[in-house]
């Protein structure tokens, strides 16, 4: 290419929604620390959780994530710029003067902004993920100088299929026709029919993703458009220090639940390979994406699978392992048990082990809890945990494979210097120092519990471990005890039937074989 990346970012003005999610802040993070020149970031916010946009954007600017930024140049916040709006809400709730002022400046759009539930309502998921597209895609048609709208989809948008390659599929139903109908249906009827619109899909977030697709496609010949496509997305491998995330999705949900004793068993296929990848890999490929895109000014919507596809290559049951090993040795400091529990290849198994190890304990303690007067919660969270195995589980029973090559190619666009600044390339990642640095990550950044804590928490687990083992010897020492009295109550009863037996005359039975076989005979013909 003929501009390095930070140079043809020099006089941008980029539009991000969803800035303020794990994906949004690590992007508006990079884009600051990295390209210095970029003329502004628009953020698109809402009000939420009682904090005006303004509110937020200055949460967004004290946030740990950014301690580079304000140490080397602290100016660079002031390219950050609040734009007020939803995009929920019609005409993106925007006033006239900032949607004036990005159709005017705008040359990049980021769209991450989704409802990333996976048991939303359809009606609310269409809203934001596909209508929300739509209102992201009718502000961009009227956009003086837009060069490039990127995307961010999932590669789990199409789980039907046995390879997703990175391309663009025909959606199973027209994505206006089900936001038209998401909009006149009642909520009664759409709940009735929804299992069957989404039933290519396992859920209505893959399958509002899936839809939405094939709408951002309708507008590559109006300005070039591009898809990105990451799996699951967990803590950064190096940037801005590794093992940095943020939010309880996905496998940071089951690190924290896992380490504090709360999940104890997970239905999954052990066996089959794993595919995550992390943020600042997916926000270097994003950048990327963008700049190749809008350098190349394709007609056709440009797809691409940000994925590990195998390299490397390591399977759930690795994966737990080392997870297991790291969260015991660095322990969290406040925990309901010490971490134990298996993953379960058989369904039947995991339900049971999920009753005995999940049901019965919560119970166990609300009860205790509500006897001494104090408020119950372990009920509830477990019911929360379940939900969250049972649509996880899906993804852990399967085996998927996705091809990545358009991805993997985008380092051969730039030069050696941007290839280390915007790195994507994971042959060289170490698992185990990976998952060390993310535990940590979870610690330090999730739990809020930095490495000060670590002397305290690790004497806790030691307690832990000894009630957990002096606890089970008991159990399993009750379990014996009640074997042998059991076999000791039957053998007694034997030999006390064994001795009534006895004090009876033999009885002689006789029976005629010839009759036996007449009567046989008799039943067949019946």
């Amino acid at each position: 290419m003929k501009l390095t990346v930070p140079q043809y970012y020099a006089g941008k003005s980029i539009l991000i929604t969803g800035g303020t999610g794990f994906l949004g802040k690590a992007l508006v993070e990079k884009l600051l620390r990295t390209c210095p020149d970029v003329k502004t970031i628009y953020l698109l916010l809402r009000a939420k959780k009682g904090l005006s946009g303004e509110e937020r954007l200055k949460e967004l600017c004290s946030h740990k994530l950014f301690f580079l930024v304000r140490d080397k140049n602290p100016e660079a916040f002031n390219k950050l710029r609040f734009v007020g709006g939803d995009i929920a809400e019609d005409g993106l709730g925007m006033s006239e003067q900032d949607k004036e002022e990005l159709l005017q400046n705008c040359n990049i759009i980021f769209h991450s902004a989704a409802c990333v539930r996976f048991d939303q309502k359809l009606k609310d998921a269409v809203n934001m993920n596909t209508t929300g597209t739509l209102r992201m895609l009718t502000l961009a048609e009227s956009m003086k100088n837009l060069e490039v709208f990127v995307h961010l989809s999932t590669a789990y948008c199409r789980c039907e299929l046995d390879v997703l390659e990175e391309r663009l599929y025909p959606a199973v139903h027209k994505p206006r026709k089900i936001i038209e109908m998401t909009q006149w249906m009642d909520d009664s009827t759409l709940q009735f029919v929804e299992p069957k619109i989404i039933e290519s899909e396992p859920n209505t977030y893959s399958y509002t993703k899936a839809i939405t697709e094939d709408l951002v496609g309708e507008y590559s010949g109006k300005f070039p458009v591009a898809i990105a496509r990451p799996s699951i997305v967990t803590a950064s491998l190096k940037e801005p220090v590794p093992g940095w995330v943020d939010g309880l999705n996905g496998p940071s949900g089951l690190i924290v639940g896992s380490g504090k004793g709360v999940i104890r068993t997970m239905h999954c296929e052990p066996s089959y390979t794993a595919d995550a990848i992390a943020v600042d890999v997916v926000v270097n490929g994003c950048i990327l994406i963008a700049y190749v895109t809008a350098l190349d000014k394709p007609k056709e919507a440009q797809v691409y699978n940000l994925t590990m596809s195998k390299m490397p290559k390591i399977s759930w049951n690795e994966i737990i392992k080392l997870g297991e090993y790291w969260v015991n040795k660095y322990p969290f400091t406040m925990a309901l048990w010490y971490p134990g529990g298996s993953i379960k290849s058989y369904w039947i198994t995991h339900q049971i082990h999920l009753f005995f190890a999940h049901t019965i304990p919560a119970y166990l303690v609300d009860g205790l809890l509500f006897l001494t007067g104090k408020k119950t919660f372990l009920v509830a969270l477990q019911k929360r945990i379940n939900r969250g195995l049972d649509v996880l589980q899906y993804y852990t029973t399967k085996e998927w494979n996705f091809t990545n090559t358009k991805f993997k190619s985008l380092r051969n666009r730039i030069t050696a210097e941007d290839d280390e600044t915007f790195f994507t390339d994971l042959s060289g990642a170490d698992p185990k120092e990976y998952l060390k640095n993310y535990v940590l990550g979870v610690r330090e950044f999730i739990c809020k519990e930095d490495r000060s804590t670590l002397p305290r928490a690790r004497k806790l687990h030691r307690i832990r471990f000894i009630v957990d083992r002096t606890f089970k010897i008991i159990l399993f020492g009750l379990l014996v005890w009640w074997l042998y009295s059991y076999i000791h109550v039957f053998t007694t009863s034997v030999e006390i039937l064994d001795t009534t037996l006895k004090s009876f005359p033999p009885i002689a039975v006789k029976a005629d074989m010839q009759d036996v076989c007449q009567a046989s005979d008799r039943l067949l013909n019946i």
